[in-house]
């Protein structure tokens, strides 16, 4: 195990020379400045809006609430686009170029070299997500005066998410090219919240085949779920008609959670490791 550290840092000097962490670190920046001016502006208006007395909704909580709904999807996204860049040519990419003999035959192996590129990339992505989250979170609250239900349970639940895709990238990358891998796993991805935005028109309309299908879609995609367990613990003790009219929304409602899903999904992230283990000690480099 002395070998990865070794690996580890191979796999950040190489994202530092493709430029991988500018381009994320460009994208951060755009993000958050644009989310200070949702924020801004949404204060702006809050404080000229007018809620008739009998609508008990707490126009503040829900826009607040939104807001970071909304933060928390794309801080997701950000970490996601990390995780593959870092991952996406792992196996296949890296025998390609000629850099992957050498390492895989003596002394790493290959069980050592696919845990520490997945380390790698969870060493980056992981304190990444945690620290925009948080960003985000801080900017809402200093500006709209308002801080989420849960701020640290939601932060970890998306690194948690983020390490999920990167797995599966790292399986994608035994039997994937890497512009094929990259597509793959961003279609997957794609696919998973697509499910949860399916669930939520689902419990909008009461359709009981849709809701349990989005349920279904989102244990198979175990990210899926890990966000919407990190979406409703930002609003888990908003009640009443405000509570209510977020859980219609795609930055607020949240129907799979609780401890069954997060052990689902370190059960999962095993699983696909595993499988990635054993497909890449069959493949022939």
């Amino acid at each position: 195990m002395s070998a990865v550290p070794v690996i580890v840092g191979y796999v950040l000097r190489e994202a530092l020379r493709r430029r991988v962490f500018a381009v994320v670190l460009f994208l951060t920046i755009v993000f958050l400045v644009l989310f200070w001016v949702a924020n801004h502006y949404v204060h702006n208006e809050l404080r000229t809006l007018q809620v008739p007395q009998d609508v008990p909704v707490d126009a503040r909580t829900f826009a607040s609430a939104f807001l970071t709904g909304l933060a928390l999807f794309a801080t997701m996204f950000l970490g996601v686009v990390l995780a593959v860049f870092l991952t996406l040519g792992a196996v296949t990419g890296d025998a390609e170029r000629g850099l992957l003999q050498p390492l895989v035959v003596r002394p790493v192996g290959r069980s050592t070299f696919l845990f520490a590129r997945f380390l790698g990339a969870t060493a980056v992505t992981a304190p990444y997500v945690i620290a925009v989250y948080l960003s985000a979170v801080v900017i809402t609250g200093l500006t709209m005066h308002w801080w989420p239900d849960r701020i640290a349970t939601p932060a970890i639940e998306i690194a948690a998410a983020v390490a999920v895709v990167t797995v599966l990238s790292l399986l994608g990358s035994v039997f994937l090219s890497s512009t094929a891998n990259g597509i793959a796993v961003f279609m997957l991805f794609g696919a998973g919240l697509v499910a949860g935005l399916l669930g939520t028109i689902g419990h909008a309309i009461g359709s009981t085949a849709i809701r349990h299908a989005s349920t279904v879609a989102a244990y198979m995609t175990p990210f899926e779920a890990l966000y919407q367990d990190a979406l409703r613990q930002i609003t888990a003790s908003t009640s009443g008609l405000t509570g209510f009219l977020l859980q219609l929304g795609p930055f607020g409602g949240a129907y799979v959670h609780g401890w069954g899903v997060r052990l689902w999904a370190l059960a999962f992230l095993c699983l696909v490791g595993t499988a990635a283990l054993l497909a890449f000690k069959r493949r022939d480099l």
